[in-house]
C-alpha cells in the first residue's frame, strides 16, 4: 500500500465523492497523497448491482484522481464497528499511515453512517497499539476530521468550511459517474437531487464569501499556527 498524507474512510462508494470530493480535489492539487477507503460495496440498491457500483466507483475514482482506492468488504446495511472490522481498519491505517483521517459526521440517520465513524475512531487507537499481531508498524494519525453526508435535515455548526469553488464543477463529474445512485430512477423534475447538491454547497459557499464551500469539523481543538490562510 503507498504512504497516503489523508485518507477518507466512506461508508459506501459515493460517500467520499458527496461529503469532501472538493476537498479531495484540493488536497491533490496541493501535492497530497490522498486515499479513500470504501468499507462496503454499497449494494443492493434499487438500481445498482456490486458490477454497476463496481464500475461507477472506478470511473470517479479517475475523475478525482486519486492516489489510492480500495475497498474493505465489510456489509453493506449491517456494517457494524466490531473488533474484527476494527483491526482490518487499524491494519490499513498502519501501512497507508496517514497523517489525517477523515470520517462521516457522527450524527446521522444511516447506521451505517454511524458505525463507520465509531469504527474509524476506535480504529484510529488501535493503529498506535505495540505488542499485536496486526501487520505494520504503530502509528496515530494526528486528527480526525468529520465531513458532512448525512440523512438528517440538520442545521450543524462546522468547525470550519473549505473553498471549493475551483473544484465545484469536478466534484460533481465525480458524483455523476453515480448514475444508479443519483440519476437513475429518480424524480426529473426540478429540483433534482444534483440541484440539491449545487444548493447546499451554494450555501456553505455563501457563509464563509465564496462561490461553493464543503463544511468540516472535529471533536478535538484544531491549531493555527497564523491567521493568514482564513478566508
Amino acid at each position: 500500500m503507498p504512504k497516503l498524507d489523508v485518507l477518507v474512510v466512506a461508508p459506501h462508494p459515493d460517500d467520499a465523492e458527496l461529503g469532501m470530493g472538493g476537498a479531495i480535489l484540493q488536497m491533490l492539487a496541493n501535492g497530497l497523497q490522498v486515499g479513500v477507503l470504501d468499507l462496503t460495496d454499497g449494494e443492493p440498491t434499487p438500481h445498482g448491482s456490486p458490477e454497476i457500483r463496481a464500475r461507477e466507483t472506478t470511473a470517479a475514482t479517475e475523475v478525482l484522481s486519486l492516489t489510492w482506492r480500495s475497498n474493505l468488504g465489510l456489509p453493506n446495511r449491517s456494517l457494524q464497528p466490531t473488533l474484527e472490522a476494527r483491526q482490518q481498519l487499524a491494519t490499513v491505517i498502519r501501512q497507508t499511515r496517514p497523517r489525517w483521517l477523515f470520517a462521516p459526521y457522527w450524527e446521522d440517520a444511516h447506521p451505517d453512517h454511524l458505525a463507520a465513524t465509531e469504527l474509524v475512531e476506535a480504529a484510529r487507537f488501535w493503529a498506535k497499539l505495540s505488542k499485536t499481531e496486526m501487520p505494520g508498524e504503530p502509528w496515530h494519525p494526528q486528527r480526525v476530521f468529520h465531513y458532512y453526508c448525512v440523512h438528517l435535515k440538520l442545521a450543524i455548526q462546522p468547525a470550519f468550511v473549505l473553498d471549493i469553488s475551483d473544484y465545484w464543477e469536478q466534484k460533481l463529474a465525480a458524483i455523476e459517474c453515480y448514475q444508479s445512485q443519483f440519476v437513475t430512477g429518480r424524480p426529473t423534475a426540478s429540483p433534482t437531487f444534483l440541484d440539491g447538491l449545487a444548493t447546499e454547497a451554494a450555501y456553505w459557499g455563501k457563509s464563509i464569501g465564496v462561490r461553493y464551500g464543503e463544511p468540516f469539523t472535529c471533536r478535538e481543538p484544531i491549531g493555527l499556527q497564523d491567521l493568514t490562510a482564513l478566508v
